[in-house]
């Protein structure tokens, strides 16, 4: 069922780019609406730009199958067009970043958005994809039924690989109905009430399916059958919020995220309780992601993060000149430990033999 009208597949194109990059030892900076820059370290020198996004269109998709498969530089929004058409949806909530974020970003980032850990994350959604290889090679891992699992490893770990082991053509993706009932709430308490709350919350099983304290309230969103979530409506209380509160958290677009000082992500075990930052905070996934507003060095903030079992990462170019991790080239994620660091660079060097893709995006040797 072809759906999207601007659909083209340029495929022989990015395999012969991949090809010369290794003939000549030219490293890619790939690209597909780029709206991730904010996630990177200093582009390798000499990289040339490879655009994903001309490789575009929805390849395969029947609603009944709950799968959809598209190639890497088609628009999101696209995407949720065609299957908001159907009454489906990606539920992992990627977000979508002024309309320009493609497919393959959002598998390569694996960014997620307020509903992820009650639905999962973006890797957990993915079913299989097609990968122009370090040897240039155009190879199909997985498939597009969850029972059809032959290379499914390698299609999740593309997700959250930033471009750097393979580029990314095209992904098979399993989208889920739109729930019958939504409910959106707001309700004033602390924020240490507010993790209590959602914990008994968590124990009733209510269809909770975003949980954020901000600005001393904290919002609730109900998605499921008409009974339970009026049941659990009428539970929670509150005022009622419109939906597009939930937008502007997954794209950053509330007022928290306008304060001009550096934006970093502490991603924490479930039920950490709350502790002292040195800033502003939201609280998101029911506690277990932290918005931090935060003009303190990144190694405080990083110190903070791993004393709670969790990591941080900059979302924004830290100002602070005692930014120590800034000054050692090591960008916006936390350093890995020695034995993860040596792993990091054995799969980059297994998988991108010549070092092409995107060489030094995520860390210094992978």
């Amino acid at each position: 069922m072809q759906h999207d009208p601007i659909a083209y597949d340029d495929s022989q194109r990015l395999l012969d780019e991949v090809a010369h990059a290794i003939a000549t030892h030219t490293p890619l900076a790939i690209r597909g609406g780029n709206s991730k820059a904010f996630l990177s370290r200093a582009e390798a020198a000499h990289a040339v730009e490879l655009d994903t996004r001309s490789h575009r269109g929805i390849v395969r998709y029947e609603p009944s199958e709950l799968v959809m498969t598209a190639r890497a530089g088609t628009p999101l929004v696209e995407l949720t067009a065609a299957l908001d058409a159907a009454g489906q949806m990606l539920p992992c909530e990627p977000p979508e970043f002024d309309g320009v974020a493609t497919l393959g970003g959002a598998v390569a980032s694996g960014l997620s958005g307020p509903r992820r850990p009650w639905a999962g994350a973006v890797r957990d959604f993915v079913l299989g994809c097609r990968l122009i290889t370090g040897e240039a090679k155009h190879l199909r891992f997985g498939g597009e039924v969850m029972k059809n699992v032959a290379g499914y490893d390698m299609s999740r770990l593309t997700a959250g690989s930033f471009g750097c082991l393979a580029l990314i053509t095209e992904v098979s993706m399993k989208v889920l109905p739109k729930p019958r009932a939504t409910h959106c709430a707001a309700l004033d308490m602390t924020a240490a009430e507010a993790l209590a709350e959602l914990s008994g919350w968590r124990r009733a099983a209510l269809p909770v399916t975003g949980a954020c304290y901000v600005d001393g309230l904290l919002h609730v969103r109900l998605e499921g059958g008409e009974g339970a979530v009026s049941s659990a409506r009428d539970r929670i209380g509150g005022m009622h919020v419109p939906m597009p509160f939930w937008t502007g958290l997954r794209e950053r677009r509330l007022p928290f995220f306008d304060d001009p000082r550096p934006l970093w992500r502490l991603s924490l075990p479930n039920a950490t309780p709350l502790m002292p930052l040195p800033g502003d905070v939201l609280l998101d996934w029911g506690g277990a992601q932290r918005w931090l507003k935060s003009d303190a060095p990144a190694a405080a903030i990083r110190a903070i993060a791993a004393a709670a079992g969790g990591h941080a990462t900059c979302y924004t170019k830290p100002v602070s000149p005692a930014n120590e991790d800034e000054a050692a080239g090591d960008g916006p994620f936390m350093p890995l430990a020695a034995p993860l660091a040596r792993l990091h660079g054995e799969l980059k060097r297994r998988l991108d033999p010549h070092g092409i893709f995107n060489p030094g995006r995520l860390y210094g040797n992978c």
